[in-house]
């Protein structure tokens, strides 16, 4: 679990630093024709194939849209390492984060039907839902939540999801989190309240999220292959499989259901209907003649609301509007978006309004630069006729830079029993039920000599434990890195007996410790 949190940390970062094409240089506000974008779609491609070529990601599929054309569709690579099927248009990838932009849109067209203001308050339309302080509770809005401004800590609810909770349970509990800030003083990039703001948005039409979603955008714009949950992507036979990097090698091992943040992080679609999407953005809710959204609700998701400093890759200032990232870079003003899933998914949409120039990348493997890099170096030949440096190669670094030290340090503590180390207490002292009302319930069991920690809704996740040093062990839950561990630390009580036990990757913010009840 310590892998898991600790990548999805830092794919949140990577979301930060690949969300939008930035960096300083030429004039703001270019213009472009058709004719410029269409001269550059062969280097484009020339590019993308050269990634797969080299082994950056097995499979890759890019949309670029003119206005309110799409002037290229291409698939390039595999589905799925091992097998022969391509990527190609139809091919549906999982979104991740990328959802984000595309759930504002949805929210847009909520409010542009009068359904819900952007002003809503979270109390008005969901009146269960509870933050942790009062107030934040009673004045939270729809626009805080999809700005990611109203406190919650950034990676609240993913931890519980990580152990199998539904939405449901997961967004009751978010009020035993502490905020990491004061309300609207903070940005925290949070699946979970995100996820709450759109489906309170949605409460006022009787209906569930993913029945607004195809109502309100999938539906109107055609986007027949899109959908927000995992049966929906399971039903199509034309879809990608998530890779990570093993031993140097892509391979597809894990599954991911994101189901419970299914508006923060569960699309699925694909670079077609994706496409259809730009088109409506870039329209400004403008499509094939009608509007479809309003101009006034749609543009208030492009409103730069927060600050969030400098792309540490290209230098281009970044803010965070309403599900998009808002960046003023050497190009000019650029909407944009990452995605990332940790067990092997990466995309990118990119927006150029003034240039009504758009293009969205859909990558099955993570960590990669290749969605930074092909779209940064498709805007340097666009705008400039040439490329200013090799992109590829320095997101490649940043995403590399970002995991290697974590891992390295995580290692460095846990890899080797130090020489010292303390026995452990006989298993039968650590052996019970535990609980807290963030985690719920877990239990310790003696196995064939060796201990087990379950937890999660019905006893979700079970976890063998290896013994470290006295009272402290180690479990080792993440699939994609089966031999890094996290550890698990008991304290024992006056009776010789663990009175708690703290779970360190569902600890940080403080609530991964669990009590033994009283007997």
């Amino acid at each position: 679990m310590q892998r898991l949190r600790s990548r999805r940390f830092m794919v949140h970062a990577c979301l930060m630093l690949g969300a939008v094409w930035g960096g300083q240089g030429s004039a703001f506000g270019q213009s472009l024709t058709r004719a410029q974008v269409e001269a550059k779609l062969p280097a484009l491609e020339a590019l993308a194939q050269q990634a797969i070529d080299a082994g950056e990601v097995p499979g890759l599929a890019i949309a670029v849209v003119y206005g309110d054309e799409t002037l290229f569709l291409k698939g390039f690579g595999l589905r799925e390492v091992g097998k022969p099927d391509r990527v190609g248009p139809e091919t549906v990838f999982q979104i991740a984060s990328l959802s984000k932009p595309v759930t504002s849109t949805v929210v847009a067209a909520l409010v542009s039907e009068g359904v819900v203001d952007w002003n809503s308050r979270i109390a008005d339309l969901d009146p269960t839902f509870q933050l942790h302080e009062p107030y934040s509770t009673s004045q939270v809005t729809v626009r805080d939540f999809l700005n990611h401004r109203s406190g919650l800590p950034g990676r609240a609810g993913d931890d519980l999801e990580d152990i199998g909770y539904d939405r449901d349970e997961i967004l009751r509990r978010l009020r035993l989190v502490r905020p990491s800030s004061s309300f609207r003083a903070g940005y925290a990039y949070s699946n979970f309240g995100f996820t709450e703001g759109a489906g309170a948005a949605a409460r006022p039409t009787g209906r569930s999220w993913d029945a607004v979603a195809r109502e309100k955008l999938f539906g109107p714009l055609g986007m027949t292959s899109t959908s927000t949950t995992q049966d929906g992507f399971l039903s199509r036979v034309d879809r990608a499989a998530l890779h990570v990097r093993l031993d140097g090698a892509w391979t597809a091992r894990v599954r991911r259901n994101p189901d419970a943040q299914a508006p923060a992080g569960g699309v699925s679609s694909t670079i077609r209907d994706l496409a259809r999407w730009m088109r409506l953005e870039i329209g400004n809710g403008r499509f094939e003649r009608r509007q479809l959204v309003s101009e006034a609700a749609l543009a208030q998701t492009h409103v730069p609301l927060t600050a969030r400093g400098s792309n540490p890759v290209t230098g281009g200032a970044s803010f965070y509007g309403l599900g998009w990232n808002v960046e003023y870079g050497r190009h000019g003003l650029v909407w944009g978006h990452a995605g990332a899933f940790s067990v092997g998914a990466q995309t990118l949409v990119s927006i150029h309004p003034e240039a009504k120039l758009g293009i969205v990348l859909l990558t099955n493997a993570f960590p990669s630069g290749v969605p930074e890099g092909l779209a940064d170096s498709f805007a340097d030949l666009v705008f400039d006729g040439r490329i200013r440096k090799d992109w590829l190669k320095e997101w490649g670094k940043a995403y590399t830079s970002m995991f290697a030290p974590s891992v390295a340090a995580n290692r460095a503590v846990y890899e080797r029993i130090p020489a010292n180390a303390s026995a452990a207490l006989s298993l039968s002292a650590y052996a019970g039920r535990y609980a807290n009302a963030y985690v719920g319930d877990a239990e310790v069991a003696e196995v064939d000599g060796r201990l087990t920690l379950t937890l999660g809704p019905g006893g979700a996740r079970t976890y063998p434990l290896r013994h470290f040093d006295r009272d402290v062990f180690l479990c080792f839950p993440d699939a994609e890195a089966p031999d890094n561990p996290s550890a698990i630390r008991f304290a024992v009580g006056s009776g010789g007996k663990a009175a708690a036990v703290t779970v360190d990757a569902l600890n940080a913010n403080g609530l991964g410790t669990l009590d033994r009840p009283s007997e």
